[in-house]
């Protein structure tokens, strides 16, 4: 037998046993945590049209993505993540609907790159997305979610941290950046590379007054207290106006009483550039990257023939799932299973045993007594 079959591919796993267990019981805690909310269970495909995903829409770079072809010669590609597959079908069966959709989801994506770093090119995603509602009240309601949820699997040790897009395209608005210029720029500001990104301002001819204040976002971070300093430098509509969304959505997680586990950073700015206002990552103690991502994306839908607003998140299950077990807690499981041996002459006799077990909800594996171990 040829061994290399035994194996998997680079960056994939086996996942099986009381593990997978764990993992399907922190699916079903998130999950009851979103339907509580009154989100509707969805299933897109695992495949989609190469163009649901292209560079226009601002998704996964094509070097990343699983591409193949059909019989009729279309480019297809393994969804590397949900929110524009979403988009596609919630414009396709509710291009009408004008009450605010909610739904919520599960499924493995694939990302096929390079650089691993211990990361996986599968990974299970479960998520949520909140359309036609632009509020600064459904902003709250998914940060919110986020912090329930991950409460509700058994994480506490975490922080959720808020930036807002707008904020920053303000300032390349009002500094006359170009399309390019503001691209790198949100790369360097994101990596919060402060050499290259005062670099690129200098070479743009970018006064010493805004690349002072573009180099303060990338020092922008922590409290609200820190945000209302923000507030004091913004000198445009645009960026005023999202830090007082900001703000907004703070006095809303007052409300729920979560607004603990916020703290603002405006330099944090996505690669998808498909958000359009508040971004938000979540972080835990055990984890190099953020186990939650999302934002909002007011424009996406429109790609695909539907004017909405819409805002959602994704949580790497995976990854709060190696957080859990790092941090030491616990995660309930179904009791192990139950084994009845039996023989020839009792047969009957334990079979309805075991039927009696399996009503009462145990888990009950038969084994003939020459098939297995003795009593």
């Amino acid at each position: 037998m040829n061994k290399v079959l035994l194996h998997t591919p680079e960056g994939v796993r086996d996942i099986y046993g009381k593990e997978y267990l764990k993992k399907l019981a922190v699916e079903e805690k998130l999950r009851e945590k979103l339907l509580s909310f009154g989100y509707e269970d969805i299933q897109t495909p695992t495949f989609e049209y190469f163009d649901v995903y292209s560079n226009e829409i601002g998704t996964t770079p094509s070097k990343d993505l699983y591409k193949f072809f059909d019989k009729e010669g279309d480019t297809l590609v393994l969804r590397p993540d949900f929110t524009p597959s979403i988009a596609r079908c919630a414009a396709k069966y509710f291009m009408e609907e004008s009450v605010p959709l909610r739904f919520c989801y599960v499924g493995n994506t694939f990302t096929n790159t390079s650089h691993l770093q211990g990361k996986l090119k599968e990974v299970t995603q479960l998520g949520a997305e909140l359309i036609g509602d632009p509020s600064p009240e459904a902003d709250a309601e998914m940060v919110n979610l986020v912090i329930e949820s991950l409460l509700y699997a058994g994480l506490t040790d975490f922080q959720v941290s808020i930036g807002q897009v707008e904020y920053f395209k303000g300032l390349c608005e009002e500094a006359g950046l170009s399309k390019e210029t503001e691209l790198r720029l949100r790369e360097c500001i994101s990596a919060k590379n402060d050499y290259a990104a005062a670099d690129i301002l200098q070479a743009a001819g970018v006064s010493t007054a805004y690349r002072n204040l573009f180099m303060k976002t990338i020092d922008t971070y922590g409290s609200i207290e820190d945000l209302r300093t923000a507030q004091k430098l913004a000198s445009n509509a645009r960026s005023v106006q999202a830090l007082a969304h900001l703000e907004k959505l703070y006095e809303i997680l007052s409300l729920y009483g979560t607004e603990g586990y916020v703290s603002f950073d405006l330099g944090m700015l996505s690669k998808y550039q498909y958000y359009t206002g508040i971004i938000f990552k979540a972080y835990t103690y055990g984890i190099g990257e953020p186990v939650v991502k999302g934002g909002r994306y007011d424009s996406l839908l429109c790609h695909f023939g539907k004017e909405a607003p819409a805002i959602g998140f994704a949580a790497v299950v995976d990854d709060i799932l190696e957080a859990l077990s790092r941090q030491g807690k616990e995660i309930p499981v179904p009791a192990q299973k139950k084994e009845l041996f039996y023989t020839d002459e009792d047969y009957a006799q334990k079979l309805m045993e075991a039927q009696e077990l399996r009503k009462g909800g145990l888990m009950v594996v038969m084994r003939k007594l020459d098939l297995g171990r003795q009593k």
